[in-house]
């Protein structure tokens, strides 16, 4: 995938108490406790999820938080298989197979965009295909019911797959990049543009990301599918 996370030592626990902590948080449950969990990690990356902090956010003792979770290793592998099954909850929307093949890659690209850190763990866990399968079944579904079959079906459900993830790459890529000089505004011109002012006016101008990506999007589901 397109992160990569640096390994983190693993908080242990050996002894678990029972009692309620003194202060602790009145509402405090499993789900919470990975809410929270899950809310530190796309805020501030994995690496800065510890036992403390999210102690300290709860409002409770850390040994509320091996009660209900166990370890800081058992923490990530329940964040691992929550993000797992919230991918596997993107349901297509349309009236045609077009349609419902672009708001699946509309949708998934949301998601991807919104989780990059538990993404990027789900990944470095071994299991993103397994993330990926709902919404590649639900392709095949959509692809089916197009008329597409066999090796043009698993082309169209590919294409779409990594379509979807190497635009959030290539977003990821931009907003973390330096400050370019020179930047696209200098270098796009009518000689770079090949004689062609609105082009280049154009090219220099700021990318509106969601209208790009709808538009690759459902250019590439036509030709793939063909004409409607």
């Amino acid at each position: 995938m397109y992160f990569t996370l640096r390994r983190s030592s693993l908080w242990a626990c050996n002894t678990v108490t029972t009692e309620r902590v003194k202060g602790e948080h009145p509402r405090l449950n499993r789900d919470l406790v990975l809410d929270t969990a899950a809310e530190l990690v796309k805020q501030q990356g994995v690496e800065a999820l510890t036992m403390r902090k999210l102690a300290a956010e709860l409002g409770t003792a850390v040994t509320s938080i091996y009660w209900h979770v166990g370890n800081r290793e058992s923490l990530l592998t329940e964040l691992v298989a929550r993000t797992v099954a919230e991918l596997g909850e993107i349901r297509p929307r349309g009236r045609t197979p077009r349609d419902r093949i672009v708001s699946l890659a509309r949708t998934l690209r949301r998601e991807l965009r919104a989780h990059p850190h538990l993404v990027a763990l789900v990944h470095e866990r071994g299991r993103t295909e397994q993330m990926f399968q709902p919404v590649a079944q639900a392709l095949v579904h959509e692809v089916h019911a197009a008329g597409l079959r066999g090796a043009r079906a698993a082309q169209a459900v590919r294409a779409v797959q990594f379509q979807v993830v190497g635009f959030v790459v290539l977003e990821r890529y931009r907003e973390r990049a330096p400050v370019q000089r020179p930047g696209e505004q200098e270098l796009w011109d009518a000689d770079t543009a090949g004689q062609d002012p609105a082009l280049a006016r154009a090219l220099a101008a700021e990318v509106d990301v969601d209208r790009l990506f709808a538009a690759s999007a459902r250019a590439l589901v036509d030709g793939l599918l063909g004409p409607a």
